[in-house]
């Protein structure tokens, strides 16, 4: 068998996806279907700051897996505050300073709820999860299925992507898609182009925002998807399927610019598309 891949685990530990993530991955590498180690965590937040984080660390801590705390809403608030390109770098070098001893093939940003500064980008592989697809909006997951729906898109989808200075914008590694033009999502549109007969989007978005019926599905639709991409993803990874370069990733021995996941991760849904959003 090969030397496990070794990966860093980034999070902020903010909800129960966070820790359920975490547990079906240690849960794979301890059936021996992914071929991973975890060299360290690195949370955000510290001790007492969130009781979802909490239990986050008690789980990093009862898995016996190295724990690395910085706290980013305790450093350097002044700076925070002045310049925020300068605080993400100055936090970030010092996030490098803690995680450099660790020799890892890639970090993956589970659930972490910072923009990495660009000298982290530039000196640490790292993977992230993006809620759209390659070419797809940028931003928050809201503003992603905002600008959906402004769109009247056909499709949407998610994607795992090396993490570069412009945001949400690296080269992808997997993504996955899935049609917003069937029958079940039909009524919900309809219901939605009557809103905008009497409302602006805007309008809708500041009344109703994440409550807002195709909303709210989209985003359901999305989220049961990000654990089986994210499984597929570092199961592949782990057996040398894909190989990352900084220029994108090697899949099958030849260069490409993304792989489609898509029936993979539909057959993994009765299986790994159970866990819901806090």
């Amino acid at each position: 068998m090969q030397q496990p891949l070794r990966i860093g685990w980034f999070s902020t530990g903010r909800d129960q996806a966070a820790r359920e993530l975490l547990k079906l991955i240690l849960r794979g590498i301890e059936d021996k279907e992914l071929n991973l180690e975890i060299a360290f965590v690195f949370c955000n937040r510290e001790e007492g700051e969130s009781p979802e984080t909490d239990a986050f660390l008690d789980l990093v801590r009862s898995a016996g897996l190295k724990l690395i705390t910085l706290s980013s809403r305790k450093f350097a608030p002044e700076k925070w505050q002045a310049d925020r390109a300068s605080w993400r770098e100055a936090y970030h070098e010092a996030v490098w300073e803690k995680i450099k001893e660790f020799e890892v093939d890639f970090s993956f940003l589970a659930g972490y709820m910072l923009i990495v500064g660009e000298g982290m980008c530039r000196r640490h592989r790292m993977l992230n999860l993006h809620p759209a697809l390659p070419g797809g909006p940028k931003g928050t997951w809201q503003e992603v299925i905002w600008a959906l729906l402004a769109t009247r898109a056909r499709e949407a989808g998610a994607m795992i992507h090396l993490v570069t200075p412009e945001l949400d914008a690296g080269p992808p590694v997997t993504y996955c898609r899935f049609p917003l033009d069937t029958p079940a999502l039909k009524p919900l549109w309809e219901e939605f182009e009557k809103k905008l007969k009497t409302r602006t989007l805007e309008e809708i978005r500041r009344e109703e925002g994440e409550k807002e019926p195709l909303f709210r599905e989209i985003r359901r639709q999305e989220f049961i998807r990000e654990l089986p991409l994210i499984w597929l993803t570092l199961r592949k990874l782990a057996l040398r399927e894909i190989v990352l370069t900084d220029r994108g990733v090697i899949y099958q021995g030849k260069p490409f610019p993304g792989i489609d996941l898509s029936a993979e991760v539909e057959a993994l849904l009765p299986r790994l598309g159970q866990v819901k959003e806090s």
